[in-house]
């Protein structure tokens, strides 16, 4: 089995010296330096180099430069999408983003670990868990969300968090690591 089927299923995989993983993380990293230097005004050429990227998305989306990224194909936005600067998404794994996301800058989403076992890490091992985040969800700035974690709908993610284990739906959540504080309320409407 050819380790970016490895990849795909969620085993272990050489992520280090595969020639094939290698070539797909460039091509990836070359289309992120194209849209990183692209004027910012220019939304129909950045929209152009997001479907180059094989990102998948709804409508009304933007993502603020930096953006960087391993793959993009395994990358899913939903409608009114906005990520400000600096959003990383180490996609060995798929990522799944609902509606109406709001992802504040300095924000990393990680599907990509490696072994405890330091003579497998040196061999250039790696695991991918996928991380799926939910409709309405804002997560503030300086987030780390880890491998395998699901974000529920209408979620408060705070600033500075490092999110390590699911997250319910309607949940205010911070802290390190990340927890859920309370639930939102009709009260937080008035």
């Amino acid at each position: 089995m050819r380790e970016f089927e490895k990849m795909l299923k969620g085993e272990i995989y050489d992520a280090n010296y595969d020639k094939e993983i290698l070539k797909l993380r460039l091509k990836a990293k070359d289309i992120c330096f194209e849209y990183n230097n692209t004027m910012p005004s220019d939304e129909k050429k950045k929209l152009e180099i997001i479907d180059k990227l094989q990102i998948k998305h709804g409508k009304n989306i933007e993502i603020v430069s930096p953006f960087y990224c391993d793959y993009g194909f395994n990358i899913e936005v939903g409608e009114n999408f906005y990520a400000n600067h600096k959003l990383i998404i180490l996609d060995g794994a798929k990522v799944k983003i609902g509606k109406n996301v709001f992802i504040a800058p300095n924000v990393t989403i990680s599907t990509a670990g490696h072994p405890i076992d330091y003579k497998r890490r040196n061999e250039g091992l790696e695991y991918a868990k996928s991380v799926e985040i939910g409709d309405n969800v804002w997560i503030g700035a300086g987030v780390i969300i880890n491998p395998g974690v699901k974000i529920g709908d209408n979620t408060v993610i705070g600033s500075g968090s490092v999110v390590t284990k699911d997250i319910g739906d309607n949940t205010v959540a911070f802290g390190n690591p990340c927890r859920e504080i309370r639930k939102i309320s009709e009260d937080n409407r008035k």
